[in-house]
């Protein structure tokens, strides 16, 4: 029957109200005498079993919806995801003809007991569970209860290979409380839902495997079953390589010219000094991001590398530039020095003077050294021809018989000569310094090339 107000019944019978096919208001009603039914007696707080000795069935699904951040330094990963659990529970069962046809119904988590699965590797700070959604329950007894969640897990993060690194996070869930004897949790499917997966501009999702383990701890002989997730990222490189690794390699490109610059410009070691320091900005902003711990990562080796090449060049120019400062006092140029140096190192670092040629520099000084040669034989010839024609000229025709005269002229050419001398040595010892730079140059930027090649083939 259904109930009519008192004004109604005294206004007397009134025409009849037609009702359209399924505008039905009974459900309605019927579902609140269901719900009132079956929570009459029931409890949420004990476990809805049969047999108190067999255990609970829980399935446990999580969809990855995104990654929301990873820091590295704390190792903490932060996601958002969608977690699922569904049990039978024995105390909630009806039969839906009886009520109308209702299969299920959708009620507050908080009316119905819940399995405590949580997250073992929680980093939050404040333990924030799931959030307080519905669930699902239906006339056999079975709950669903889908739950978004944003998590905050541990992670080891291996930055080996920073930044062409990828890491392995796992999401542990498991009940607190209860044993494997007393519920029984397993995962639904063999890998997380990523349907759903927001893309995310570091990290790239390359899979999700879930494992089910039975550990027994040593607190207590019960085993105790968990699901974990393995979540399987790859760090999108693009960044670091535009940022960190392709600037480190053009500053390093810019040591080896350091031994190009000419000594007297005095720039020769504030090159160095400056790559150097640009550097050690660039490792620092690697070892702000990276976790304290005892891998270097690969950018970092790279760093130490060049900044230690850096270094020697910088050593190796003051000693060229020592080198290239001999005074007039300098002692002469040892002769395997003048062999190996002055020779065959200068002819394959193609460094030459002017007048000479790049392909044979020797031939070419050779020649010039040979006119040199000559032209000083003929002067002294011509010196010998000239004192032997002075020296048969009659003495009272000419003066140059008079020993203070030739003192004189004599001492006049002895300090031309050592004048000479000192000069070819100074420049002897300029071109040691040169070709000295040269090589080295060769040197370090094929040390440079061969760095980088090896920390992009590692890498790959």
């Amino acid at each position: 029957g259904v109930a009519v107000s008192p004004a109604l019944a005294a206004a007397g019978p009134a025409a009849p109200v037609c009702v359209p096919t399924g505008c039905r208001g009974a459900p309605g009603r019927v579902a609140y005498k269901l719900l009132h039914n079956l929570f009459a007696n029931y409890s949420s707080a004990l476990r809805p079993v049969e047999d108190t000795d067999r255990a609970l069935n829980v399935t446990l699904q999580v969809t990855l919806s995104q990654i929301i951040d990873m820091d590295e330094r704390n190792q903490v990963l932060t996601s958002y995801l969608w977690v699922r659990q569904a049990w039978l529970d024995a105390h909630l069962t009806w039969d839906k003809d009886a009520y109308d046809g209702i299969d299920s119904i959708r009620i507050p988590s908080s009316y119905v007991w819940r399995p405590d699965i949580i997250l073992y590797n929680n980093a939050d700070d404040h333990f924030s569970g799931s959030m307080e959604t519905n669930v699902v329950l239906r006339s056999n007894g079975f709950i669903m209860w889908d739950s978004p969640a944003i998590t905050k897990s541990s992670c080891k993060v291996d930055v080996s290979y920073f930044p062409f690194d990828g890491q392995q996070c796992r999401l542990t869930f498991g009940s607190w409380t209860y044993n494997g004897n007393q519920i029984d949790l397993h995962n639904q499917l063999d890998t997380g839902d990523l349907t759903d997966f927001v893309e995310n501009v570091e990290w790239e999702v390359l899979g999700m495997p879930a494992t089910r383990n039975v550990i027994t701890y040593g607190c207590c002989s019960e085993p105790y079953p968990d699901v974990t997730y393995t979540l399987l990222l790859r760090r999108r490189a693009s960044f670091y390589i535009f940022n960190l690794l392709l600037p480190c390699i053009m500053v390093s490109l810019l040591a080896p010219l350091s031994f190009y610059l000419p000594a007297d410009s005095g720039e020769k070691v504030s090159l160095g000094v400056t790559v150097l320091l640009a550097l050690t900005v660039f490792q620092l902003l690697v070892a702000e991001s990276m976790p304290p711990s005892e891998s270097v990562p690969l950018i970092g080796k790279y760093y130490i590398a060049t900044m230690t090449m850096i270094t020697a060049s910088t050593a190796l120019t003051i000693f060229i530039m020592n080198i290239h400062h001999c005074g007039p006092g300098a002692r002469p140029v040892p002769p395997w020095a003048r062999r190996l140096i002055l020779h065959h190192m200068a002819q394959l670092c193609c460094v030459y003077e002017v007048g000479e040629s790049c392909k044979s520099p020797r031939q070419a000084l050779g020649r010039q050294v040979g006119r040199g040669d000559a032209g000083g034989l003929g002067e002294s010839h011509g010196e010998r021809e000239e004192g032997a024609e002075v020296g048969g000229c009659p003495r009272d025709r000419c003066l140059c018989h008079h020993d203070s005269l030739l003192r004189n002229v004599d001492y006049i050419a002895s300090c031309f000569r050592r004048h000479r001398a000192s000069q070819r040595r100074t420049s002897e010892w300029k071109k040691v310094a040169k070709v000295m730079d040269r090589f080295f140059m060769w040197v370090f930027f094929l040390m440079v090339i061969l760095m980088s090649m090896l920390v992009l083939g590692k890498a790959a």
